[in-house]
């Protein structure tokens, strides 16, 4: 469908590119356009877009010289990673039960799990946190050193998966970890208390912010960048192991494609419509003409790779997703174990309750959200997984 938009008096447009938006999530998207820091081009939802704790998930925000650590969130630099491989599908085993009990007992999974090791192995990263906790203690006791290379929980995955021409790709979903939700959860209560007086005027007391002249917005920005980067290298040093597994389980194979690692929940600084702005993507991609990016399903649904089109009306981004249509909670009243089972037929992995609120129901039809969003991406690749390992 084409975007359509909404404007309330005194407040920026609201561009969505849906028409499948819960009302709690339209209250947040003309919340944040009510902001006078937002551009004046507006506010961006994307088709995936859903409520979401302190601003909406599948929204696009541009600020200028402001930005509002909850809008970012907690799963600071959240994203994926995709490499394809030689590897055709039927090189692949029956059973790829092996496979993915490897993959479980060499990456560590969900929301505690970390490496034995407790020292740092990238001296960058550490020193950069160094710098930054010696400023805010409150964020020196983390697990940041040992959870280096973990997936984590929640929709948080890895998967093996088939394109349509019958390559073999890896494909994982993860961020930065404990550390990077400590370092949201600081400065979202930091900017709390720096706005206490004005938090009563705010539409949402979410929507506290820095502006660009304080050294709280300094602060952010160091630590924000620093966590994006941690969620890169995260991702980049999972994919060596699950690479490794699927060494010993085939025959030898070689990368075919450079390796995509993208972040869909991130601040980063950007030229927009004249303006050098400051654009949280929370539950989007960038998308850029040209640029690479990752658009995945639920466990049992397509996932695609994408090429942006570099659309100026949605600040050059797309969706990250399928984006939930119901609550975790709700997920696990609606749908039995039989239904996941049923949900991930063909799929190896985890068909229990722990993972249940994950079922692929519980998501937006991926296919709807990529059809809504013609104009902003091409597809290059479908994928279909076959393997799906969760954190939960």
């Amino acid at each position: 469908m084409a975007m359509h938009q909404t404007q309330a008096p005194g407040a920026r447009p609201v561009k969505v590119w849906t028409d499948d938006v819960e009302p709690s999530a339209m209250q947040q998207l003309r919340n944040i356009a009510l902001l006078p820091f937002v551009h004046p081009h507006g506010v961006v939802a994307m088709p995936d877009v859903h409520y979401g704790i302190g601003a909406t998930v599948g929204s696009v925000i541009a600020c200028d010289r402001a930005i509002i650590p909850a809008a970012v969130g907690v799963d600071i630099g959240c994203g994926m990673n995709a490499v394809r491989t030689s590897l055709k599908a039927g090189d692949l085993p029956d059973s790829l039960a092996a496979l993915r009990r490897a993959i479980e007992r060499d990456v560590p999974l969900g929301a505690g799990g970390q490496h034995r090791s407790s020292g740092w192995s990238n001296p960058n990263l550490a020193g950069r946190l160094a710098h930054i906790t010696s400023r805010h203690s409150a964020i020196a006791r983390n697990q940041a050193p040992s959870q280096l290379g973990s997936l984590g929980s929640g929709n948080h995955f890895i998967e093996v998966c088939i394109d349509e021409r019958q390559d073999v790709w890896v494909m994982l979903h993860s961020g930065s970890r404990g550390v990077g939700n400590l370092i949201g959860r600081y400065f979202i209560a930091r900017a709390k208390r720096a706005m206490e007086s004005r938090l009563t005027s705010l539409p949402d007391a979410d929507l506290a912010w820095f502006g660009e002249d304080t050294a709280d917005f300094r602060d952010y920005v160091q630590a924000v960048q620093w966590a994006q980067d941690y969620a890169l290298e995260n991702r980049r040093r999972m994919m060596e192991v699950v690479l490794k597994a699927l060494h010993h389980t085939v025959k030898p194979f070689t990368l075919t494609q450079e390796a995509i690692n993208c972040h869909h929940n991130y601040v980063e600084r950007e030229d927009h419509f004249g303006r050098n702005v400051w654009v949280t993507r929370k539950g989007a991609i960038r998308a850029r003409e040209g640029e690479l990016g990752i658009i995945p399903g639920s466990m049992g649904q397509r996932s695609y790779i994408v090429r942006g089109k570099g659309s100026c009306d949605s600040y050059h981004s797309c969706s990250h997703g399928a984006g939930r249509r119901m609550s975790r909670k709700a997920a696990r009243k609606t749908y039995s174990v039989a239904d996941l089972r049923a949900q991930t037929e063909g799929v190896e992995c985890r068909k229990d309750d722990a993972v249940l609120d994950e079922i692929p129901a519980a998501y937006k039809d991926i296919d709807t959200v990529m059809r809504n969003q013609r104009d902003l991406v091409d597809v290059v690749h479908t994928l279909k997984q076959v393997l799906c390992v969760k954190g939960s």
